[in-house]
């Protein structure tokens, strides 16, 4: 009777979360067009309505932390949203456009980590190993909230390109230290972490393997993809490696990402034919991990970080970010602006949501204060960041800061001059 209950239960959950997402689904296809243009933001409708139907205020959605379904939306999610993250960037776009991206990720990266591991320890009291996984899950940053800054001509192309280079790279970057850090809090020793070495090995290998055969064998004079199916064939690849990854007990998630630069690399027109694609498939799963997310953020979580946690919040936002970006970029060439720019456009997003609700299914012993701050992070930051994009983007249009009639009387004098000529 146990099992019929629980296997009834899972059936009524996934009703209303399908039913839940399909209706979302369509209302953020229709105000789509309106959020471009505005401070609406189609990811905090996802999360803001998680929350409502959450078990904290209606109980439409009623989802526990270790619910399966937590942990296998996380994951194909994350393998997704690195997949495609990957294809963003082939070593040509690397090599390319590396100088100031470098110092995002190389020195902006672990500054950020380490900043906001600090305010974890110091401020909230968790301990070193917590507050470095906390660090590694808040480090990377999303595009999509500052998808109005990034779209803009009007935003100078080295900016932009920065921006999407960094958001691409750093998911990937910041997976090996959130892999450590979990498993050293789960109390893992050095056989346990030399295991986690040749999972995290094992993933890689299958990320270029696996798509640099499967497009070697396209190229080759007994096979070609009509022009119908050519999407298909990233998709295919993603499948392959999802599927080799899971049997070999490799890393999924830097397979992923090692597969995505793969394929970029060595596949440009696979990568042109499935990118349109990919981003659908992928922003699907990211919609509909913010819905569960917010399911997962109750009145009460939000209520028991306490006024620790809402600071730990607003530091790892307004300082952590900014002073990693300022010292990442002294001497870069980039202007205030920009600089202050990239300082505030680091928006804790997908990444860092999936994180969290992988740490959450862990079971260590400090995984729901640690969820709660990095919940409580990314709710000011969607809410913070994807109303201001739109704003900032705004202050780079030339034309906006000019007012109308600055010049109008050199302009008459001008014109008066032409006819008397």
């Amino acid at each position: 009777m146990v099992f019929g209950g629980q296997v009834e239960r899972e059936w009524l959950l996934m009703g209303a979360l399908l039913t839940a997402f399909a209706c979302l689904l369509l209302l953020a296809v229709l105000v789509s067009s309106l959020a471009h243009r505005t401070i609406l933001s189609t990811a905090a409708l996802f999360l803001v309505a998680g929350f409502l139907l959450g078990d904290g205020v209606l109980g439409v959605v009623s989802l526990a932390p270790d619910d399966d379904i937590i942990a296998t939306l996380a994951e194909l999610a994350l393998f997704a949203v690195l997949f495609t993250d990957g294809m963003r960037v082939g070593w040509a776009d690397l090599r390319s456009a590396w100088r100031l991206p470098g110092r995002a990720l190389g020195w902006g990266l672990p500054l950020t980590l380490v900043i906001t591991a600090l305010g974890a320890h110091y401020l909230v009291g968790l301990g070193w190993i917590e507050s470095l996984l906390i660090g590694a899950i808040l480090a990377p940053t999303d595009p999509v909230f500052a998808a109005a800054l990034v779209g803009n001509e009007k935003v100078p192309p080295r900016l932009r390109q920065l921006l999407n280079v960094e958001s691409g790279v750093n998911d990937g970057l910041a997976l090996p230290f959130v892999m450590l850090f979990l498993a050293i809090a789960q109390g893992s020793g050095d056989l346990h972490l030399g295991e986690l070495g040749l999972e995290l090995g094992v993933g890689v290998l299958i990320g270029v393997a696996v798509p640099w055969l499967a497009i070697k064998l396209e190229q080759t004079r007994w096979f070609s993809a009509s022009t119908q199916y050519e999407p298909l064939n990233g998709l295919a690849i993603g499948l392959l490696v999802l599927a080799v990854g899971k049997a070999t007990h490799g890393n999924l998630f830097l397979a992923a990402f090692s597969a995505g630069i793969t394929v970029a690399t060595f596949g440009p027109r696979q990568r042109e034919s499935f990118e349109h694609f990919g981003e659908l498939i992928a922003e699907l799963f990211k919609l509909a991990a913010l819905l569960v997310f917010g399911a997962l953020i109750t009145p009460a979580v939000l209520g028991s970080v306490g006024w620790k946690g809402w600071l730990f919040a607003i530091g790892a936002l307004f300082l952590a970010r900014p002073i990693a970006i300022w010292i990442s970029f002294l001497r870069s060439g980039l202007s205030v602006r920009e600089q202050a720019a990239v300082a505030w456009f680091g928006p804790k997003g997908f990444a860092s949501v999936v994180y969290g609700l992988i740490v959450l299914s862990s079971g260590i012993a400090a995984s729901v204060e640690v969820f709660q701050l990095v919940a409580v992070t990314i709710v000011l930051s969607i809410l913070l960041h994807s109303s201001s994009d739109i704003v900032v983007a705004r202050g780079f249009d030339d034309e906006r800061e000019v007012p109308a009639w600055f010049g109008a009387a050199r302009r008459l004098r001008d014109r008066a001059r032409g006819e008397e000529l």
